[in-house]
């Protein structure tokens, strides 16, 4: 969208055609619906209905025949539901799409009776973080804090600025809980950036974690910047904080283009090495730079 490249439009659409269209093979797991959202936006630029036919489909189907197992983790079933928090970036933002692309209220109201399941269920309130999933809640770093993971937390942030982007701007029946929600979640975030400007694998603990995270870094500088980008957060207190982390995550470009220090896949805070890295790292990368361009214009 910002180069306006057509070779970017035509991956993706290469991608589509090679999916023919489909999302992943469990519906009711949720990094299996993540592939709606380019749908959706190609959807948008080219109106062609085969691109979000085998979508709407889908989320038809979970919205007619939802699941109500127990979000606790190791529970039979649990994983039909969004029972880790980084299902919040890959879910309901797939659900706000097709939400706003058809204009029919029913994905808006699944999406938000699931995501306050999730919120209830792994929300620290006296934190402003979520715990990674139910198995973390009682478990303590060895500084004796609770374990709240980087780039969790930094899927939630980025999944919440996809839902603002999507839900309409006169929605008064959802849009202010998460409006308030992002607000809350920036200043913690905010507050637990380090001195060099990373955030690390363990937002509480980043004495057993010092190593840089580029993946989490990349997605809160995203999330803070698109918040000031839209005027819903204060400029004069943010600003600092994602100037900061964009310079820390252009430093960690090495010379032959890499984003570096990028925690590899798994759950939980890990040490990293610098030559680690991982395509969701170099996609925080982008979403950041975006906004940041957005923000020096």
């Amino acid at each position: 969208e910002m180069s306006d490249d057509p070779k970017y439009w035509n991956f993706l659409l290469t991608i589509g055609e090679k999916n023919q269209w489909q999302t992943g093979p469990s519906i009711y797991f949720a990094d299996d619906i993540c592939i709606i959202q380019p749908y959706a936006m190609l959807f948008n630029k080219y109106k062609e209905p085969r691109m979000i036919k085998k979508s709407v489909e889908t989320l038809d189907t979970l919205i007619a025949n939802p699941r109500h197992n127990s979000l606790s983790y190791y529970a039979d079933g649990s994983h039909s539901r969004w029972c880790w928090c980084d299902a919040l970036f890959m879910a309901p933002t797939s659900f706000a799409r097709i939400g706003k692309t058809t204009g029919e209220p029913k994905y808006f109201e699944f999406m938000d009776k699931e995501f306050r399941i999730t919120y209830d269920s792994l929300y620290s309130a006296t934190d402003s973080l979520f715990f990674r999933d139910t198995r973390y809640i009682n478990m303590r770093e060895q500084n004796g804090e609770k374990v709240f993971w980087g780039r969790g937390n930094g899927w939630v942030m980025g999944g919440l600025a996809e839902m603002l982007k999507t839900l309409p701007e006169k929605d008064k029946k959802y849009r202010p809980y998460y409006l308030d929600l992002f607000r809350e979640m920036s200043e913690r975030v905010a507050e637990l950036q380090c001195k060099d400007g990373f955030w690390r694998a363990s937002m509480l603990d980043p004495e057993t974690y010092p190593d840089p995270e580029t993946s989490s870094t990349g997605l809160f500088v995203y999330a803070v910047a698109y918040g000031i980008n839209q005027g819903y957060l204060p400029k004069d207190r943010f600003l600092p904080v994602v100037t900061k982390g964009w310079q820390a995550l252009v430093a960690s470009v090495d010379t032959e283009g890499k984003v570096c220090w990028v925690q590899p896949v798994g759950q939980a805070p890990k040490r990293i090495e610098k030559r680690m890295t991982q395509v969701y790292g170099t996609g925080g990368f982008l979403m950041a730079a975006c906004e940041m361009y957005k923000l020096a214009e």
